[in-house]
Protein backbone atom coordinates (compact mmCIF):
# COMPACT_ATOMS: atom_id res chain seq x y z
CA UNK A 1 0.00 0.00 0.00
CA UNK A 2 0.67 3.12 -1.02
CA UNK A 3 0.67 6.05 1.81
CA UNK A 4 -0.42 8.83 2.00
CA UNK A 5 -3.56 7.80 -0.02
CA UNK A 6 -4.75 9.72 -3.10
CA UNK A 7 -6.81 12.11 -1.09
CA UNK A 8 -4.31 12.99 1.73
CA UNK A 9 -1.94 13.48 -0.70
CA UNK A 10 -4.42 15.92 -2.96
CA UNK A 11 -4.74 17.77 0.46
CA UNK A 12 -1.31 17.74 1.53
CA UNK A 13 -0.41 18.99 -2.23
CA UNK A 14 -2.02 22.40 -1.39
CA UNK A 15 -0.24 22.95 1.44
CA UNK A 16 3.58 22.31 0.13
CA UNK A 17 5.57 21.75 -2.21
CA UNK A 18 6.87 18.97 -1.65
CA UNK A 19 5.11 15.65 -0.61
CA UNK A 20 6.57 12.08 0.44
CA UNK A 21 5.07 8.94 -1.12
CA UNK A 22 5.98 5.79 0.26
CA UNK A 23 5.95 2.34 0.67
CA UNK A 24 6.91 0.45 3.95
CA UNK A 25 7.63 -3.29 4.05
CA UNK A 26 9.48 -5.80 6.39
CA UNK A 27 13.38 -6.42 5.14
CA UNK A 28 15.15 -7.87 7.56
CA UNK A 29 17.43 -9.50 4.18
CA UNK A 30 18.48 -5.64 2.96
CA UNK A 31 21.07 -4.42 4.27
CA UNK A 32 22.36 -0.37 3.03
CA UNK A 33 25.42 -1.36 2.09
CA UNK A 34 23.84 -4.44 -0.32
CA UNK A 35 21.12 -2.00 -1.52
CA UNK A 36 24.04 0.82 -2.53
CA UNK A 37 25.26 -2.11 -4.90
CA UNK A 38 22.72 -3.73 -5.99
CA UNK A 39 21.17 0.17 -7.02
CA UNK A 40 24.84 1.52 -8.20
CA UNK A 41 23.48 4.78 -8.00
CA UNK A 42 25.73 8.44 -8.84
CA UNK A 43 25.13 10.86 -7.56
CA UNK A 44 23.82 9.85 -4.26
CA UNK A 45 24.44 9.29 -0.47
CA UNK A 46 24.10 6.79 1.96
CA UNK A 47 24.44 8.04 6.01
CA UNK A 48 24.37 5.66 8.75
CA UNK A 49 25.22 5.15 12.33
CA UNK A 50 26.80 3.36 14.76
CA UNK A 51 26.78 5.30 18.46
CA UNK A 52 29.19 5.69 21.05
CA UNK A 53 31.26 3.24 19.00
CA UNK A 54 29.46 0.08 19.58
CA UNK A 55 25.47 0.54 18.60
CA UNK A 56 23.80 0.50 15.53
CA UNK A 57 22.21 4.00 15.26
CA UNK A 58 18.30 3.01 14.60
CA UNK A 59 18.20 4.33 10.74
CA UNK A 60 19.94 4.75 7.72
CA UNK A 61 19.02 6.71 4.49
CA UNK A 62 20.15 5.66 0.96
CA UNK A 63 19.25 8.62 -1.21
CA UNK A 64 19.74 8.72 -5.07
CA UNK A 65 18.00 10.33 -8.32
CA UNK A 66 18.57 13.96 -7.79
CA UNK A 67 15.87 16.68 -8.63
CA UNK A 68 17.75 19.28 -7.34
CA UNK A 69 21.41 19.92 -7.14
CA UNK A 70 23.26 22.80 -5.45
CA UNK A 71 26.99 23.93 -5.83
CA UNK A 72 28.40 27.53 -4.03
CA UNK A 73 31.75 28.34 -4.61
CA UNK A 74 32.67 31.99 -3.54
CA UNK A 75 29.71 34.26 -3.94
CA UNK A 76 28.40 32.14 -7.34
CA UNK A 77 25.69 29.75 -6.62
CA UNK A 78 24.41 26.67 -9.28
CA UNK A 79 21.14 25.32 -8.51
CA UNK A 80 20.16 22.92 -11.22
CA UNK A 81 17.14 21.82 -11.50
CA UNK A 82 16.53 20.79 -15.16
CA UNK A 83 18.39 23.75 -16.52
CA UNK A 84 21.27 25.40 -14.80
CA UNK A 85 20.23 28.43 -12.68
CA UNK A 86 23.09 30.89 -11.74
CA UNK A 87 23.00 33.14 -9.01
CA UNK A 88 25.65 35.70 -7.17
CA UNK A 89 24.97 36.05 -3.74
CA UNK A 90 25.50 35.31 -0.15
CA UNK A 91 25.32 30.91 -0.51
CA UNK A 92 23.60 30.78 3.03
CA UNK A 93 20.98 33.78 2.50
CA UNK A 94 20.00 31.56 -0.93
CA UNK A 95 19.84 28.33 0.17
CA UNK A 96 17.94 29.39 3.15
CA UNK A 97 15.09 31.26 0.42
CA UNK A 98 15.82 27.68 -1.58
CA UNK A 99 14.75 25.54 1.81
CA UNK A 100 11.36 27.63 2.40
CA UNK A 101 10.44 26.83 -0.88
CA UNK A 102 10.88 22.86 -0.79
CA UNK A 103 9.09 22.81 3.08
CA UNK A 104 7.42 19.41 2.96
CA UNK A 105 4.69 17.65 5.78
CA UNK A 106 6.10 16.24 9.13
CA UNK A 107 4.11 12.84 9.09
CA UNK A 108 3.66 10.31 11.45
CA UNK A 109 4.86 7.70 9.62
CA UNK A 110 8.08 8.55 9.11
CA UNK A 111 11.12 9.43 10.98
CA UNK A 112 12.53 12.92 11.43
CA UNK A 113 14.33 13.09 7.91
CA UNK A 114 12.71 11.20 4.31
CA UNK A 115 14.72 13.75 2.56
CA UNK A 116 15.95 17.36 1.95
CA UNK A 117 19.44 18.86 0.87
CA UNK A 118 22.27 16.45 1.75
CA UNK A 119 25.74 17.15 1.47
CA UNK A 120 28.80 19.23 2.70
CA UNK A 121 29.22 23.06 3.94
CA UNK A 122 33.45 23.19 3.17
CA UNK A 123 35.22 24.71 6.25
CA UNK A 124 36.16 28.13 4.05
CA UNK A 125 32.36 29.09 4.08
CA UNK A 126 33.28 30.85 7.41
CA UNK A 127 34.52 33.72 4.83
CA UNK A 128 30.86 34.29 4.76
CA UNK A 129 30.88 35.07 8.01
CA UNK A 130 33.59 36.53 9.21
CA UNK A 131 36.59 38.08 7.69
CA UNK A 132 40.10 36.30 7.04
CA UNK A 133 43.24 36.83 5.54
CA UNK A 134 43.84 35.50 1.69
CA UNK A 135 47.26 33.20 2.24
CA UNK A 136 46.63 29.58 2.22
CA UNK A 137 46.80 27.94 -1.29
CA UNK A 138 42.85 26.83 -3.08
CA UNK A 139 44.60 23.86 -4.73
CA UNK A 140 41.97 20.90 -4.72
CA UNK A 141 39.02 24.14 -5.64
CA UNK A 142 36.07 21.91 -4.96
CA UNK A 143 32.99 24.04 -4.09
CA UNK A 144 32.52 25.74 -0.97
CA UNK A 145 28.67 23.79 -0.35
CA UNK A 146 27.41 20.35 -2.56
CA UNK A 147 24.35 19.45 -1.64
CA UNK A 148 22.19 16.51 -2.95
CA UNK A 149 18.20 17.26 -3.00
CA UNK A 150 17.24 13.45 -4.04
CA UNK A 151 13.79 12.32 -5.66
CA UNK A 152 14.11 8.88 -3.96
CA UNK A 153 15.19 7.67 -0.49
CA UNK A 154 15.44 4.36 0.72
CA UNK A 155 15.09 4.36 5.19
CA UNK A 156 16.50 1.21 6.82
CA UNK A 157 14.62 0.65 10.49
CA UNK A 158 17.23 -1.34 12.57
CA UNK A 159 15.01 -1.67 15.22
CA UNK A 160 11.78 -2.82 12.93
CA UNK A 161 13.50 -4.52 10.54
CA UNK A 162 11.52 -2.23 7.92
CA UNK A 163 12.70 -0.74 4.70
CA UNK A 164 10.23 2.43 3.50
CA UNK A 165 10.88 3.55 0.02
CA UNK A 166 9.91 7.38 -0.34
CA UNK A 167 9.64 9.28 -3.03
CA UNK A 168 9.74 13.37 -2.80
CA UNK A 169 7.56 14.72 -5.21
CA UNK A 170 6.28 18.06 -6.68
CA UNK A 171 2.41 17.88 -7.01
CA UNK A 172 1.63 21.33 -7.64
CA UNK A 173 1.32 21.02 -11.25
CA UNK A 174 -0.27 17.85 -11.54
CA UNK A 175 -0.58 15.51 -8.38
CA UNK A 176 -2.58 12.42 -10.30
CA UNK A 177 0.26 12.27 -12.50
CA UNK A 178 2.55 12.36 -9.51
CA UNK A 179 1.32 10.40 -7.31
CA UNK A 180 0.75 7.93 -10.12
CA UNK A 181 4.77 8.31 -11.35
CA UNK A 182 5.59 8.44 -7.87
CA UNK A 183 4.13 4.54 -7.03
CA UNK A 184 5.74 3.11 -10.44
CA UNK A 185 8.89 4.66 -9.07
CA UNK A 186 8.50 2.61 -6.06
CA UNK A 187 7.91 -0.50 -7.99
CA UNK A 188 10.57 0.29 -9.92
CA UNK A 189 13.00 0.33 -6.89
CA UNK A 190 11.80 -2.32 -5.35
CA UNK A 191 13.04 -4.72 -8.83
CA UNK A 192 16.00 -2.88 -8.77
CA UNK A 193 16.05 -4.51 -5.34
CA UNK A 194 15.59 -8.08 -6.16
CA UNK A 195 18.42 -8.38 -7.85
CA UNK A 196 20.77 -11.04 -6.60
CA UNK A 197 24.42 -9.58 -5.44
CA UNK A 198 27.73 -11.92 -6.02
CA UNK A 199 28.18 -13.47 -3.03
CA UNK A 200 31.45 -11.86 -1.12
CA UNK A 201 32.29 -12.55 1.87
CA UNK A 202 34.46 -10.03 3.88
CA UNK A 203 35.21 -6.53 3.13
CA UNK A 204 37.72 -6.17 -0.05
CA UNK A 205 41.47 -5.88 1.25
CA UNK A 206 43.22 -2.71 0.87
CA UNK A 207 45.46 -2.44 -2.41
CA UNK A 208 49.35 -1.58 -1.62
CA UNK A 209 49.62 1.76 -2.23
CA UNK A 210 52.59 4.16 -1.39
CA UNK A 211 53.49 5.79 1.67
CA UNK A 212 51.53 9.16 1.59
CA UNK A 213 52.27 12.61 1.49
CA UNK A 214 51.47 15.16 4.02
CA UNK A 215 51.37 19.20 3.08
CA UNK A 216 53.37 19.69 6.14
CA UNK A 217 56.94 18.21 7.22
CA UNK A 218 57.32 16.50 10.45
CA UNK A 219 60.30 19.79 10.95
CA UNK A 220 57.69 22.35 9.62
CA UNK A 221 54.44 21.25 12.08
CA UNK A 222 56.22 20.75 15.20
CA UNK A 223 57.90 24.54 14.23
CA UNK A 224 54.40 25.59 13.89
CA UNK A 225 53.31 24.38 17.05
CA UNK A 226 56.21 26.13 18.76
CA UNK A 227 55.30 29.48 16.98
CA UNK A 228 51.73 28.95 18.65
CA UNK A 229 52.94 28.44 21.82
CA UNK A 230 54.29 31.73 21.42
CA UNK A 231 51.39 33.20 20.33
CA UNK A 232 49.74 31.58 22.85
CA UNK A 233 51.94 32.96 25.71
CA UNK A 234 51.52 36.26 23.91
CA UNK A 235 47.95 36.18 24.84
CA UNK A 236 46.75 35.97 21.18
CA UNK A 237 44.78 32.54 21.95
CA UNK A 238 44.09 30.21 24.31
CA UNK A 239 43.96 27.54 21.76
CA UNK A 240 44.75 26.74 18.16
CA UNK A 241 43.68 23.58 16.23
CA UNK A 242 46.81 23.12 13.69
CA UNK A 243 46.41 20.27 11.38
CA UNK A 244 47.91 18.70 8.38
CA UNK A 245 46.89 16.47 5.41
CA UNK A 246 48.13 13.90 3.87
CA UNK A 247 47.25 12.51 -0.07
CA UNK A 248 47.75 9.30 -1.89
CA UNK A 249 46.83 7.95 -5.40
CA UNK A 250 43.20 6.94 -5.09
CA UNK A 251 42.01 3.11 -5.17
CA UNK A 252 39.64 2.89 -8.08
CA UNK A 253 36.81 1.83 -5.71
CA UNK A 254 36.22 4.46 -3.40
CA UNK A 255 32.59 2.54 -2.01
CA UNK A 256 35.30 -0.39 -0.96
CA UNK A 257 37.43 1.63 1.01
CA UNK A 258 34.59 3.14 2.76
CA UNK A 259 33.16 -0.36 3.61
CA UNK A 260 36.49 -0.45 5.04
CA UNK A 261 36.56 2.59 7.54
CA UNK A 262 33.00 1.39 8.63
CA UNK A 263 34.15 -1.62 9.36
CA UNK A 264 37.82 -0.76 11.29
CA UNK A 265 36.19 2.75 12.86
CA UNK A 266 32.28 2.73 13.33
CA UNK A 267 31.60 6.31 14.24
CA UNK A 268 27.98 8.06 15.24
CA UNK A 269 28.21 9.80 11.92
CA UNK A 270 28.92 7.33 8.72
CA UNK A 271 28.63 8.97 5.22
CA UNK A 272 28.77 8.48 1.97
CA UNK A 273 28.71 11.31 -0.42
CA UNK A 274 29.31 10.35 -4.18
CA UNK A 275 28.86 13.42 -6.64
CA UNK A 276 31.16 11.93 -9.33
CA UNK A 277 33.86 14.15 -8.14
CA UNK A 278 33.98 14.42 -5.51
CA UNK A 279 33.56 11.41 -3.58
CA UNK A 280 33.36 12.19 0.18
CA UNK A 281 33.49 8.94 2.78
CA UNK A 282 33.60 9.52 6.63
CA UNK A 283 33.59 8.44 9.70
CA UNK A 284 33.23 11.49 12.33
CA UNK A 285 32.50 10.90 15.83
CA UNK A 286 31.26 14.29 16.53
CA UNK A 287 28.24 16.15 16.21
CA UNK A 288 28.11 19.85 15.10
CA UNK A 289 24.89 20.48 15.24
CA UNK A 290 21.19 19.13 15.65
CA UNK A 291 18.07 20.72 15.32
CA UNK A 292 14.91 18.73 15.91
CA UNK A 293 11.83 20.49 16.43
CA UNK A 294 12.99 23.40 18.25
CA UNK A 295 15.86 21.98 20.04
CA UNK A 296 19.32 22.85 19.20
CA UNK A 297 22.12 20.36 20.23
CA UNK A 298 25.86 20.52 19.61
CA UNK A 299 28.33 18.08 21.58
CA UNK A 300 32.08 19.07 21.97
CA UNK A 301 34.36 16.62 21.87
CA UNK A 302 38.30 17.56 22.90
CA UNK A 303 40.52 15.22 24.83
CA UNK A 304 41.74 12.19 23.53
CA UNK A 305 44.16 9.19 24.45
CA UNK A 306 44.61 5.83 22.04
CA UNK A 307 43.03 2.74 22.70
CA UNK A 308 44.70 0.39 24.90
CA UNK A 309 46.11 -3.24 23.85
CA UNK A 310 44.61 -4.46 26.78
CA UNK A 311 41.20 -4.17 28.93
CA UNK A 312 44.02 -2.98 31.85
CA UNK A 313 45.74 -0.41 29.96
CA UNK A 314 42.69 1.22 28.23
CA UNK A 315 41.57 1.66 31.75
CA UNK A 316 44.36 3.31 32.65
CA UNK A 317 44.63 5.44 29.55
CA UNK A 318 40.67 6.52 30.34
CA UNK A 319 42.21 7.07 33.81
CA UNK A 320 44.97 9.99 32.80
CA UNK A 321 42.27 11.57 30.15
CA UNK A 322 40.32 12.15 33.25
CA UNK A 323 42.76 13.35 35.48
CA UNK A 324 44.99 15.48 32.60
CA UNK A 325 44.54 18.98 33.97
CA UNK A 326 45.82 20.10 30.02
CA UNK A 327 42.52 18.34 28.53
CA UNK A 328 40.02 19.26 31.21
CA UNK A 329 41.12 22.42 30.63
CA UNK A 330 40.83 22.31 26.74
CA UNK A 331 37.69 20.62 27.10
CA UNK A 332 36.25 22.81 29.52
CA UNK A 333 37.05 26.01 27.22
CA UNK A 334 35.21 24.27 24.34
CA UNK A 335 32.27 23.35 26.45
CA UNK A 336 32.09 27.06 27.36
CA UNK A 337 32.55 27.81 22.78
CA UNK A 338 29.92 25.50 22.35
CA UNK A 339 27.15 27.00 24.73
CA UNK A 340 28.32 30.56 23.66
CA UNK A 341 27.74 29.15 20.13
CA UNK A 342 24.37 27.79 21.15
CA UNK A 343 23.48 30.73 23.38
CA UNK A 344 23.74 33.13 20.07
CA UNK A 345 20.55 31.45 18.64
CA UNK A 346 18.82 29.86 21.60
CA UNK A 347 15.81 31.12 23.46
CA UNK A 348 17.24 33.33 26.38
CA UNK A 349 17.37 31.43 29.53
CA UNK A 350 16.97 27.74 27.87
CA UNK A 351 21.12 27.03 27.17
CA UNK A 352 22.40 23.92 29.59
CA UNK A 353 25.07 21.37 29.48
CA UNK A 354 23.30 17.87 29.45
CA UNK A 355 26.71 15.97 29.67
CA UNK A 356 29.74 16.83 30.82
CA UNK A 357 33.24 15.18 30.40
CA UNK A 358 32.32 11.26 30.06
CA UNK A 359 34.32 8.81 27.89
CA UNK A 360 33.60 7.78 24.53
CA UNK A 361 35.26 4.62 23.07
CA UNK A 362 36.18 4.06 19.36
CA UNK A 363 38.53 2.16 17.40
CA UNK A 364 41.58 3.51 17.77
CA UNK A 365 40.95 6.79 20.39
CA UNK A 366 38.81 7.76 23.01
CA UNK A 367 37.70 10.88 23.63
CA UNK A 368 36.50 13.31 26.12
CA UNK A 369 32.33 14.58 25.27
CA UNK A 370 30.31 16.79 26.65
CA UNK A 371 26.80 18.01 25.03
CA UNK A 372 24.92 21.42 25.12
CA UNK A 373 21.16 22.06 24.32
CA UNK A 374 19.20 25.10 23.81
CA UNK A 375 15.90 26.01 22.24
CA UNK A 376 15.52 27.57 19.01
CA UNK A 377 12.78 30.80 18.98
CA UNK A 378 10.56 30.41 16.12
CA UNK A 379 12.17 33.31 14.60
CA UNK A 380 15.46 31.48 13.45
CA UNK A 381 15.73 28.33 10.90
CA UNK A 382 17.88 25.38 11.70
CA UNK A 383 20.56 26.85 8.82
CA UNK A 384 21.05 29.89 11.26
CA UNK A 385 21.35 27.06 13.79
CA UNK A 386 23.96 25.84 11.80
CA UNK A 387 25.63 29.35 10.72
CA UNK A 388 25.72 30.40 14.41
CA UNK A 389 27.81 27.27 15.55
CA UNK A 390 30.04 27.41 12.00
CA UNK A 391 32.62 25.69 12.30
CA UNK A 392 33.52 24.35 15.15
CA UNK A 393 35.53 25.37 18.03
CA UNK A 394 36.80 21.87 18.22
CA UNK A 395 38.75 22.54 15.23
CA UNK A 396 39.63 26.13 15.31
CA UNK A 397 40.43 26.78 18.94
CA UNK A 398 39.77 29.98 20.83
CA UNK A 399 38.91 32.88 20.69
CA UNK A 400 37.89 31.28 17.38
CA UNK A 401 38.13 34.25 15.11
CA UNK A 402 41.85 34.31 16.43
CA UNK A 403 42.68 30.99 15.70
CA UNK A 404 40.99 30.93 12.33
CA UNK A 405 43.37 33.87 11.42
CA UNK A 406 46.75 32.35 12.45
CA UNK A 407 45.34 29.13 11.28
CA UNK A 408 44.92 31.10 7.58
CA UNK A 409 48.73 32.00 8.34
CA UNK A 410 50.31 28.80 9.47
CA UNK A 411 48.79 25.80 7.02
CA UNK A 412 50.10 25.65 3.14
CA UNK A 413 46.32 24.67 1.83
CA UNK A 414 43.11 25.73 2.63
CA UNK A 415 41.03 23.31 4.64
CA UNK A 416 38.22 22.59 1.94
CA UNK A 417 36.18 19.78 3.24
CA UNK A 418 38.22 19.15 6.21
CA UNK A 419 36.66 20.63 9.36
CA UNK A 420 33.56 21.82 7.46
CA UNK A 421 30.06 19.77 8.46
CA UNK A 422 28.20 16.89 6.68
CA UNK A 423 24.45 16.02 7.13
CA UNK A 424 21.29 17.13 5.98
CA UNK A 425 18.63 19.70 5.99
CA UNK A 426 15.32 18.43 5.75
CA UNK A 427 12.17 19.58 4.16
CA UNK A 428 10.23 19.38 7.48
CA UNK A 429 12.71 21.89 9.15
CA UNK A 430 15.43 19.39 10.69
CA UNK A 431 19.31 19.28 10.77
CA UNK A 432 21.52 17.00 11.74
CA UNK A 433 25.60 17.93 10.46
CA UNK A 434 28.54 16.48 12.19
CA UNK A 435 31.81 17.88 12.05
CA UNK A 436 33.89 16.74 8.83
CA UNK A 437 37.05 15.00 10.29
CA UNK A 438 38.03 11.26 10.02
CA UNK A 439 36.94 11.70 6.52
CA UNK A 440 38.36 10.69 3.29
CA UNK A 441 38.35 13.24 -0.26
CA UNK A 442 38.40 11.42 -3.56
CA UNK A 443 39.08 14.00 -6.36
CA UNK A 444 41.70 14.40 -9.26
CA UNK A 445 42.69 10.69 -9.25
CA UNK A 446 43.86 11.21 -5.55
CA UNK A 447 42.43 10.68 -2.27
CA UNK A 448 42.60 13.42 0.53
CA UNK A 449 42.78 12.97 4.74
CA UNK A 450 43.46 15.58 7.55
CA UNK A 451 43.80 15.34 11.11
CA UNK A 452 44.73 18.00 13.33
CA UNK A 453 45.52 19.04 17.56
CA UNK A 454 44.49 21.52 19.83
CA UNK A 455 47.65 23.31 20.66
CA UNK A 456 47.77 25.41 23.64
CA UNK A 457 50.52 26.62 26.30
CA UNK A 458 52.21 23.35 27.34
CA UNK A 459 51.84 21.65 24.23
CA UNK A 460 54.54 19.77 23.32
CA UNK A 461 55.08 19.46 19.69
CA UNK A 462 56.42 16.18 18.76
CA UNK A 463 53.77 14.90 20.64
CA UNK A 464 50.68 16.71 18.71
CA UNK A 465 52.54 15.68 15.59
CA UNK A 466 52.01 12.05 16.81
CA UNK A 467 48.21 12.87 17.61
CA UNK A 468 47.38 14.51 14.35
CA UNK A 469 49.09 10.60 13.15
CA UNK A 470 46.86 8.74 15.50
CA UNK A 471 44.07 10.13 14.26
CA UNK A 472 44.68 9.67 10.67
CA UNK A 473 45.39 5.95 11.10
CA UNK A 474 42.17 4.41 10.64
CA UNK A 475 41.62 5.95 7.69
CA UNK A 476 44.88 5.45 5.96
CA UNK A 477 44.35 1.67 7.49
CA UNK A 478 41.79 1.63 4.76
CA UNK A 479 43.69 2.63 1.64
CA UNK A 480 46.72 0.38 2.22
CA UNK A 481 49.61 2.59 4.18
CA UNK A 482 50.10 3.70 7.69
CA UNK A 483 51.08 7.63 7.67
CA UNK A 484 54.97 7.68 7.57
CA UNK A 485 56.37 8.61 10.64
Amino acid sequence: MFLPRPDEYRELGRRYRVVPVFRRMVADLETPIGAYKKLSPSPAYLLESVTGGEVLGRYSFLGFRPFLTFRAKGREVEIVQGEETRVEGNPFTILSRLMEELRGPSLPDLPRFYGGAVGYFGYDLVRHLERLPEKAVDDLALPDIYLLFTRRVLIFDHVRRELTIVVNTLPANDPKKEYRRAAEEIEETLELLQRPLPCEYGVPESPALPSPVSNFSRDAFCAAVRYLKERIAAGDALQVVLSQRFELPAPADPFAAYRRLRAINPSPYLFYLDFGEPVVAGSSPEMLVRVEGRTVTTRPIAGTRPRGRSPEEDAQLEKELLEDPKERAEHLMLVDLGRNDVGRIARPGTVKVTEFMRIEKYSHVMHLVSEVQGLLPPSLSALEALTASFPAGTVTGAPKVKAMELIEELEPTRRGIYAGAVGYLSFTGNLDTCITIRTMVFCRGKVFVQAGAGIVADSEPEREFMETCAKARALLATLGKEERR
